[in-house]
């Protein structure tokens, strides 16, 4: 049974991503790197506290997947961005993102596989990190997943008038590389 979770803050409601939910996420992410034949990849999803809700890891990937993954969907929590984006402000102001990492309570990993988890209406619920294969795959798998699970990325808003709000300074998604 899918259920919207809803925790309190304060005295309004919002939205919590479910357990169900951010498995879904995970397959959707899953079934598109099957689709297009990449490395095996992990997954992880966090809520929009930065806590983890699930990980999986496919047969195959290497180590430190776990923490890469976190880092990637923490670092776009943490700037309200893509994780590609976040790559793209260190090397606009390295020293920004130095202070970052190191007032940061979670981990910073600086590369692209990280996106925002939004609702419909463009609350942030959570992100995804994968990792696996190169940055641009993993971006396009994390897109799938989420798309997959009934949500909206950043990409979603580019069109709408929303994008100022959503503070958004990306061009489309990165094409696959050839292989």
């Amino acid at each position: 049974m899918k259920r919207s979770g809803r925790a309190k803050a304060g005295n309004a409601m919002m939205r919590a991503i479910s357990l169900d939910e951010a498995i879904a996420i995970i397959t959707g992410t899953f079934a598109s790197a099957e689709r297009r034949k990449l490395r095996p990849l992990s997954a992880i999803v966090l809520d929009a506290g930065g806590r983890v809700k699930a990980f999986h890891k496919q047969d195959g990937c290497s180590l430190l997947r776990f923490e890469i993954a976190h880092g990637k969907a923490f670092s776009a929590l943490s700037l309200g961005r893509s994780s590609r984006l976040v790559l793209q402000k260190a090397k606009e102001k390295p020293l920004f993102i130095e202070s970052l990492s190191k007032l940061s309570d979670g981990p910073i990993f600086l590369e692209g596989g990280g996106q925002l988890i939004r609702d419909a209406a463009g609350e942030v619920v959570g992100a995804v990190g994968v990792t696996g294969d190169v940055n641009e795959m993993d971006d396009l798998c994390a897109v799938d997943g989420i798309h997959a699970a009934g949500f909206k990325t950043d990409y979603d808003f580019e069109d709408d008038g929303d994008i100022h709000a959503l503070n958004i300074k990306e061009g489309a998604l990165p094409q696959a590389p050839k292989r």
